[in-house]
Formats: C-alpha cells, structure tokens, sequence
C-alpha cells in the first residue's frame, strides 16, 4: 500500500509540474491509455480513478462515464469505488501526516475556512451528507478531514457510502453510452444537472444549516458530558 501511495502522488507531482490535468477531460486519450495496458486495464482505471482524488482539482466526471463505457454497470462500480477509496485514503493520510502546512498547498484558503468548523469535532454524519450531495468539494474535503478527529475507517466508511450515489449515476451513464442508448443517458444526465442545480443554488444555504447542526450538535453533548462529570 505504502509503494501505490508514493506512485499515485508521485503521478500527481508529474500532473502539477507538467499541467496535464487535460488529459483527464480527453476520453479518446483516457480509453487509448486503458487498451495500451490490454489485461491491466484494470489496474490502470484504478490508478486513475485514485489519482484523480489525489490531485484534487482534476474532475472525476470523465473518470466515472469511463468506468461504465469501459467496464460496465457492475464492474464500473466496483472498480469506481476501489480506485475512488484508495485515493480518498491516500488523501485523507498525506493530510493527517504532513499536516496542514501540506493541505494549505492543495486546498485554497477559502475552501478552508469554508469548512473549517469540520476540524473541531467528527460530526459524521453531516460529512456522509457533504459526500452524498452534489456541488461539494469532495476530493478537497478527504484532505481537510484528514486534520480532523474522524478515524482513518470513520472517514473511509463515510465517503465510499457518500460517494456511492454519484458513482453508480456516472457508471449508468458510461454504460448507456457505450449500449447507445442515448435517451436512458440524456434522462439521466438531467436528473443529475437538477440535482446540482439545485445543491448549487442553496449552497450557501445547505453548508450554513449544516454548520449551525454541527456546532449545536456539539454543545448538546459537551453540556451532556458536563452535566455527567457534574
């Protein structure tokens, strides 16, 4: 694990350095890079759905229809979610240990104090909703989780259920391509434009309810717990 940690951020480096996130937008590349590894076209999608959590401003959409045109329905899922967890990890740990000078290089200080109220304590289930709901920075927040208190198997749990929904809607939509059955796509396709549509418009809205759920979340069990010891 500690050999594909440093090869898939060894790869990430290169993306930065190079500026070739363009290369997860072109599915003619994606697919050539794919039949190029002929049996290990497995692990290939798996380094590339993984690494493209890692460099996290680098877009998962073509990645996840990839893994349906490619794989199909079922098999896309499984090998979206291994490569999607693996990156989340690799994420989630240079995060917890580098620390946040480290997360200050890949994260932007907006995005930061944006979430930073996630630092103080778990509140697990809000970020099971921050996972699930479209229009979150979700590969940004496996790296600022990591300065957190959730554990290494919370925060894995969390995000590959959280991430599921969005996985199986892309793989559908892969696979419907790849069948050529256009109209399952363009159905689906608007089903998930109107759910970001509508994440992006009360943005602001949902991050403000789930700030004020954490925070009083929070003081009811501290004034549990103090009430106990009193």
């Amino acid at each position: 694990m500690l050999i594909l940690i440093f090869l898939i951020f060894g790869v990430t480096f290169i993306f930065y350095k190079l500026g070739i996130f363009h290369f997860f937008l072109d599915k003619d590349r994606l697919l050539k890079f794919l039949d190029d590894l002929g049996p290990l076209a497995f692990l290939g999608f798996i380094l590339l759905q993984a690494s493209q959590v890692v460099a996290a401003p680098v877009p998962g959409e073509v990645t996840g229809l990839l893994g349906g045109y490619v794989f199909g329905k079922l098999l896309g899922v499984v090998l979206s979610t291994i490569g999607l967890t693996i990156g989340s990890f690799i994420a989630f740990t240079l995060s917890r240990k580098l620390g946040r000078p480290f997360v200050e290089k890949v994260v932007s200080p907006a995005t930061l104090a944006r979430f930073d109220y996630l630092l103080h304590h778990k509140g697990a289930f809000i970020v099971f909703l921050m996972f699930l709901i479209p229009g979150f920075p979700k590969d940004y927040l496996c790296y600022i989780l990591g300065l957190g208190h959730l554990s290494t198997s919370e925060f894995l749990i969390i995000g590959g259920t959280g991430r599921l929904l969005g996985t199986v809607m892309l793989t559908l939509g892969g696979d419907y391509l790849r069948n050529q059955e256009y109209y399952k796509f363009f159905i689906l396709t608007g089903i998930a434009l109107l759910f970001i549509l509508i994440a992006y418009a009360y943005k602001d809205k949902i991050e403000r309810v789930f700030r004020l759920w954490h925070i009083s979340k929070y003081r009811k069990k501290r004034e549990k717990r103090r009430k106990l010891n009193a």
